[in-house]
């Protein structure tokens, strides 16, 4: 289990590495068939991630893998998923809200789970097992060994907020009128509610490290949009519900795609 989050740490770190290559330069993009967009950075970065991933003999699930057919995907107990480039479009309008997310799952769901902020240079990982969560920030004068890295980490703690405010995280691209309808609805509850913008992920982290509460999302999201989180979420005391179930969402389904779910 250890040895799964090192390499994947050190996957998305290095992916990291190669999105802000070409961030950092004249970039185009392309739309694919459901209309998203897709750069040479998204590529690169999952090019580097199955690179490390194919090591250990784990299936592997990425948004710009080849899908596997459920036929064969059913007989996994274990896979990781895989976001090389979460928030494209944040990535294209550089306003440096774009992660990379790497997570493994057991059974249908996240046991690790790891998201870098290239633009930041900020790592976030979980270990549900252990309730293990942790934040560093690397300063990118210096290489840090997995070891060091996770020493230097400041563990997360979402301490459920206890004041006379809500604040609700909501997606600089994703605010339909469900969502906009739920917020509304929260102002019965007598408290102050406040809308947090935030792309990609980092969503979710707000609410893991206590500075959001709730992350309702009322559109589509694939599951390597968020296993990652999820699992950073879990190890800090969060859900990550359904809302038709009303359970913690499932991974590795016939259908990739999640239902509505809530974050908080």
């Amino acid at each position: 289990m250890i040895e799964n989050l090192r390499i994947a740490i050190a996957a998305s770190i290095d992916a990291g590495r190669e999105i802000m290559k070409v961030y950092n330069s004249d970039f185009d993009y392309e739309l694919k068939d459901d209309a998203s967009p897709l750069t040479i950075a998204d590529k690169n970065a999952n090019d580097v991630i199955n690179e490390y991933l194919v090591k250990t003999d784990i299936p592997i699930i990425s948004e710009e893998n080849a899908q596997i057919d459920y036929s064969v995907r059913k007989e996994w107990n274990t896979c990781w998923i895989v976001d090389p480039l979460d928030g494209t479009k944040e990535f294209i309008k550089r306003n440096g809200e774009f992660t990379v997310n790497i997570a493994l799952i057991e059974n249908g769901k996240p046991i690790l789970g790891v998201i870098y902020v290239p633009v930041e240079k900020k790592l976030y990982y979980a270990n549900v097992s252990s309730n293990k969560t942790g934040s560093v920030i690397l300063d990118s004068h210096e290489n840090y060994s997995i070891e060091d890295i996770i020493d230097r980490s400041e563990v997360i703690g979402n301490n459920k907020n206890e004041k006379a405010l809500i604040r609700v995280v909501g997606s600089r691209s994703h605010m339909n009128k469900e969502t906009a309808d739920f917020v509304e609805s929260l102002n019965s509850t007598g408290k102050e509610v406040v809308v947090v913008s935030k792309g990609s992920s980092l969503k979710f982290c707000l609410v893991a490290e206590g500075n959001a509460d709730i992350y309702p999302r009322f559109a589509p999201t694939m599951e390597w949009d968020t296993a990652a989180a999820h699992a950073i979420c879990n190890a800090s005391g969060v859900s990550v519900k359904s809302e038709i179930t009303k359970n913690e969402l499932i991974y590795n389904k016939e259908d990739l795609l999640n239902p509505w779910f809530i974050c908080h």
